[in-house]
C-alpha cells in the first residue's frame, strides 16, 4: 500500500457522509421528512456514481501518462471517451433519452467501437508513437461525427438535449446507473493494475522494456480494455467529464515513488474524491440551475493544465 492510499481512504470516509447531507436542502436525518428515501434513492447512488466515475477516470489517466510517458496525457486522447460520447449522442438523436438503458448501452457500444478501431490501427507490434497517433485520429473523427449529429438534430429541443448531456452531470442518476457502471469500472481497474509492472519497465524505454520481457501487444490490450471499460462506462452514465485523468496523477505523484504501478490505485482514489467534491460543489452553488459537473471540472482543470504548461516551459528554458 503506497503512502497516499490511507490518507485518501480517510478523506473519502469523511467526504461520503458529508455528500449525503449536502445539497440545496441540507438533510438532517433526525428531523427531515422522508430523509431515508432521499438519502437511499437519490443521494447515495449519486455519491457512489461519483466515486465510480472519478475512480475510473483517475486510474485511466495515471496509466495513460505512464504508457505515453507524457504528463499531459488524458483519457480522451485514446478516443474512447469521444467514441462513447458519439454513441450517446446518436441515441439522443433517435430519441432514446427516456430509456434508462438504451443511452448508456449506445455509449458503451461507441466506446467499444473506438477500442476495436484503436486495436486494429495500432496492430500487434505498434510502438507508442503510432498508438498515440491512432488514438488522436479516432478522437478527432469521433468529435467530428458528434458535431455532425448535433447539426442534424431533428429539432431545437433535441439539439439542446444533446448539448446539455455532453456537459456531463450526475443529476437524476440512480441505482441502475451504479449497477451498470460499477462492475465495468472495477474490471477496468483490475486490467490497468495488471499493466502496472509493464508500465514500470517502459519508463526505461521501449527497447529496455522488451529486453526485460515486456510483451508490447499484451500491454496494449490491457490498456485498451482497461481504459475502454473505465472511461466508457463513466461517459455512459455521466456524460463527458474531463480533466480528472489529467489532474489527479499530478496531485498524488509527489506522494509516491513515481512509478506508474504505484500511481494507479492512489489516482483512482483521488479521482473518486475529486469528482465527489466537485459534485457537492455543483449542488450547493447558489445558481438558478445546478452547475453541470463537466463544466465545474473544466473550470478547475483548464487553469491546472495552464499551470503544467508554464511549469514545463520553465523546465525547457
Amino acid at each position: 500500500m503506497t503512502r497516499p492510499v490511507p490518507l485518501l481512504l480517510v478523506a473519502l470516509a469523511l467526504a461520503v457522509p458529508l455528500s449525503l447531507l449536502t445539497g440545496r436542502i441540507w438533510i438532517d436525518p433526525a428531523s427531515t421528512a422522508n430523509a431515508a428515501v432521499i438519502l437511499g434513492e437519490l443521494r447515495l447512488p449519486r455519491a457512489l456514481l461519483a466515486l465510480v466515475v472519478g475512480g475510473g477516470l483517475g486510474a485511466a489517466g495515471a496509466a495513460m501518462q505512464g504508457y505515453l510517458r507524457n504528463p499531459l496525457a488524458d483519457p480522451g486522447l485514446f478516443g474512447v471517451a469521444p467514441g462513447a460520447a458519439l454513441g450517446a449522442v446518436v441515441s439522443l438523436w433517435f430519441g432514446y433519452a427516456a430509456s434508462p438503458l438504451l443511452l448508456p448501452l449506445f455509449a458503451l457500444a461507441g466506446a467499444g467501437g473506438a477500442m476495436a478501431l484503436l486495436a486494429l490501427l495500432a496492430g500487434r507490434t505498434a510502438g507508442v508513437a503510432l498508438f498515440t497517433l491512432a488514438g488522436v485520429m479516432i478522437a478527432s473523427f469521433a468529435g467530428a461525427l458528434t458535431s455532425l449529429v448535433i447539426s442534424l438534430a431533428p429539432n431545437a429541443f433535441a439539439q439542446s438535449e444533446i448539448v446539455t448531456w455532453l456537459m456531463g452531470a450526475l443529476t437524476d442518476r440512480g441505482w441502475p446507473d451504479v449497477a451498470l457502471a460499477a462492475p465495468l469500472t472495477l474490471a477496468g481497474l483490475v486490467l490497468l493494475r495488471l499493466a502496472g509492472p509493464a508500465l514500470d519497465a517502459l519508463t526505461l524505454g521501449e527497447t529496455a522494456a522488451r529486453s526485460l520481457g515486456v510483451n508490447p501487444a499484451r500491454l496494449q490490450w490491457l490498456l485498451i480494455a482497461g481504459v475502454g471499460l473505465t472511461v466508457g462506462s463513466g461517459v455512459a452514465v455521466a456524460g463527458v467529464v474531463g480533466f480528472v485523468g489529467l489532474i489527479v496523477p499530478h496531485l498524488v505523484r509527489p506522494l509516491t515513488d513515481r512509478y506508474p504501478s504505484s500511481l494507479i490505485v492512489p489516482s483512482a482514489l483521488a479521482g473518486a474524491l475529486l469528482v465527489l467534491l466537485a459534485d457537492m460543489a455543483c449542488r450547493v452553488l447558489p445558481l438558478v440551475t445546478e452547475l453541470r459537473l463537466g463544466i465545474a471540472l473544466s473550470l478547475i482543470g483548464a487553469p491546472f493544465f495552464l499551470h503544467l504548461l508554464l511549469r514545463m516551459r520553465r523546465g525547457f528554458a
